[in-house]
């Protein structure tokens, strides 16, 4: 599917480097721009802090002055590690249908992901040992940008400070067939790719009204609309402040709609050698291939 991005967004925070010594950049009108200079990071301080308004001033005065980041080089996710990733569980109906949810969840089905398992949006996915039933979710995600607990709706939008993309990668075994609670398919190292860019909040005229999608080799798997989630942006920071307090660059993984490989009446499962491929509407692309890891890269030790 093709990648739908707004041209009138005027600014894209991305970061990029090695994994672990990523460095705070922007993109605008398709030029990436170094501005670690000024910037330490785009991390909780930096959200809580004003950091979007200092970073504006900054594109303006000193747009033509940054270092250009070349186009071949890793883009990271786009926020440095949350403090917690938060996550929404059965929010599309056709999603909640395919797994024989009958009726749709009369409150948000919410778990976590290690943050262990954050990673870039273009790294390559490594199933973990054992994995027999990999699987894909393109999510809405949001980032907090204060401290956030017991909001109401109508306050709610006030602290987000932006939008992503999140691949919330599961192994279906290890979620359904180990015991337990879900965290188990959803935390493995890769299991949580973000990005390629965060756009701040006040440059989406509508977040209910995204499209986005899921290619595997190609091949169409899932397609739908953020107008479809059963619980809007705004009622779920509410709703999750209410049981804990959401601070500065924390993310909020919003659901996926129909279309995973668990939902097919013959499960596609990814495997070896599979390219996936996904997207938001004006926020970007991403692709990842799923390879088998390399001597040593099990341990920490190597």
């Amino acid at each position: 599917m093709i990648c739908s991005t707004f041209t009138d967004f005027l600014m894209k925070l991305i970061r990029f480097g090695e994994p672990g010594s990523e460095k705070p950049g922007v993109e605008i009108d398709g030029r990436r721009l170094d501005v670690s200079s000024k910037i330490s990071d785009f991390d909780g301080a930096f959200f809580a802090g004003g950091g979007l308004s200092a970073l504006r001033k900054l594109i303006e005065s000193e747009n033509h002055g940054l270092p250009e980041v070349a186009a071949d080089v890793r883009l990271g996710p786009p926020v440095a590690r949350p403090g917690k990733i938060v996550c929404v569980g059965l929010n599309y109906k056709d999603h909640a249908e395919e797994f024989g949810n009958r009726s749709l969840p009369e409150e948000p089905v919410l778990f976590m992901k290690a943050t262990s398992a954050y990673c870039g949006p273009n790294d390559d996915l490594v199933p973990p040992p054992g994995s027999q039933k990999l699987d894909y979710e393109v999510e809405l995600a949001l980032v907090i940008g204060r401290v956030t607990k017991n909001i109401e709706e109508e306050d709610a939008m006030q602290s987000v400070s932006g939008f992503t993309m999140l691949n919330d990668v599961s192994e279906r075994a290890f979620q359904k067939e180990h015991g337990g609670q879900w965290m188990k398919g959803k935390s493995y190292d890769g299991f949580a790719s973000v990005g390629p860019f965060l756009v701040t909040r006040d440059e989406i005229d509508d977040v209910g009204s995204l499209g986005l999608w899921t290619d595997v080799n190609g091949d169409s798997r899932q397609s739908g609309n953020t107008r479809d989630m059963v619980f809007s942006v705004a009622f779920l920071v509410s709703y999750i402040s209410r049981f804990m307090t959401l601070e500065p660059g924390d993310i909020i993984s919003t659901g996926t709609p129909g279309g995973v490989a668990m939902g097919m009446s013959e499960p596609g499962y990814l495997q070896l050698g599979d390219l996936l491929e996904m997207g938001i509407d004006g926020l970007g692309c991403a692709s990842r291939s799923v390879r088998d890891a390399e001597p040593g890269e099990l341990t920490e030790e190597g």
